[in-house]
């Protein structure tokens, strides 16, 4: 029996993904390419836009008429909020929402057997209490890759920003203790993956929990044999702190990228949707980690920054301060952005001052314009640096590709010996 899977939106999906496809593996089952006619589909979701919605609808319209006789297994944020919709979809034969994760596999190897499955369950919203799908927390870590891979470390959030479900999709912030994540490193490391790349939804907040701290995590994969590089894919600028931050710069295995989240530059803004700090303090972190980074054995530090276009609100006044801000005072290597998608039920959502969309998208360009430009700056800032870079695919042209530490994208003429390797190079 073939299976084939679909990963939409954030890593954290796909190390579950990739832990669901092992499952299926010691099944028996068969992994096949999407492309391929399978008996059964596994869609993982996203649900942070309407648009992420949209395309996961249109996967499975796809996938049902590809393979008509074959079932579509269901699961992610989607699936948490909206279960209902999706099971009324055709092909969709099973929908697993958060508080199910653990159960995917055996219960769709039941469903492959013919055994009568438990098919109750309670419907979502956001106003329902969202405590009760933090009960279990699945751990999961991808594999396939010869040079990266994704661990969760954390799942859910406490914040409860005006414009997001995810914790109402996710549940509250919860890790998985340090000891079985110190276990799974080793695993990877056993497979010949070099860089490990640390998941959640909200990073930083690990240790809800099990009482353990991020920084007792970063200190304890540190000494993992076999593995050479880390990286933090995402953390909450009023959880960098400075012990942290003094830590990794020490001389450690984990290397100067962030990836920082600020949404908007103006202070009102973030104060109306409820993140927990502001520009002063964004500031003053962004600050602290260049200093501290600021070595010769190390490259300059690249920071990837998080911005939401069109927040309810946002006049061409505060849109500015966030361009302004980021152009003159952060100057990132790289800006991550969003449009503001209306989500149902959300604080947001009922908030006035509501962007249009053509404005929305003339901000998002000007944001773009911004992005390459602070990213060439960066890049060409280092031409003739010698750096180190880790090796993994081939690219369309016959090239491979690799990433430096600091996470610029180079590439040199393929070389099969060469992949899942750090080599010291001239950029």
């Amino acid at each position: 029996m073939k299976i084939a899977f679909q990963t939409l939106g954030c890593k954290l999906n796909y190390a579950e993904t990739s832990t669901y496809e092992r499952g299926f593996k010691a099944n028996g089952l068969e992994v096949v390419n999407l492309s391929e006619e399978a008996d059964l589909y596994l869609l993982n979701t996203c649900s942070v836009t309407e648009h992420s919605e949209k395309k996961a609808r249109n996967i499975i319209r796809k996938l049902h008429r590809q393979a008509p006789d074959a079932k579509i297994i269901i699961t992610g944020c989607y699936a948490e909020l909206k279960r209902k919709q999706l099971e009324e979809m055709e092909g969709v034969a099973l929908v697993f929402g958060a508080k199910e994760k653990n159960s995917i596999v055996s219960k769709t190897m039941q469903m492959l057997r013919g055994e009568e499955l438990d098919r109750s369950y309670k419907e979502q919203s956001l106003t329902a209490e969202y405590k009760e799908i933090s009960k279990d927390t699945l751990s999961a870590f991808s594999t396939g890759e010869r040079t990266r891979s994704f661990l969760k470390v954390q799942d859910g959030c406490n914040n409860f920003c005006a414009y997001c479900t995810i914790p109402f999709a996710r549940g509250q912030s919860r890790n998985i203790p340090i000891c079985e994540l110190v276990k799974q490193a080793e695993h990877i490391a056993n497979e010949g993956v070099k860089e490990i790349v640390l998941t959640g939804i909200n990073t930083g907040d690990f240790g809800r929990s099990t009482g353990e701290s991020f920084l007792d995590l970063l200190k304890a994969l540190n000494e993992v044999e076999g593995i050479e590089r880390y990286r933090i894919s995402s953390i909450e600028p009023n959880l960098i702190s400075s012990e942290i931050v003094d830590w990794i710069a020490s001389g450690t295995k984990f290397l100067p990228h962030f990836h920082i989240p600020l949404q908007t530059g103006n202070d009102e803004l973030l104060k109306s949707v409820g993140r927990k700090y502001d520009t002063a303090l964004f500031a003053e972190r962004i600050d602290y980690i260049r200093k501290m980074m600021d070595r010769p054995d190390l490259p300059k530090v690249f920071l990837g920054i998080d911005v939401i276009v069109g927040l309810p609100g946002e006049t061409e006044e505060k849109f500015m301060d966030t361009y302004n801000f980021l152009k003159d005072r952060i100057k990132p290597a790289f800006i991550h952005l969003f449009p503001y998608s209306k989500r149902p039920g959300t604080k947001a959502a009922q908030m006035s001052g509501h962007v249009q969309d053509s404005e929305k998208t003339r901000r998002m360009k000007m944001l773009e314009a911004l992005c390459l430009e602070l990213n060439e700056e960066f890049e060409k800032a280092h031409k003739g640096y010698t750096e180190k870079v880790l090796w993994e695919n081939k690219d369309r042209h016959g090239n491979m590709l690799g990433y430096t530490r600091n996470y610029i994208k180079v590439q040199r003429p393929y070389e099969a010996d060469k992949l899942g390797k750090i080599e010291e190079i001239i950029i």
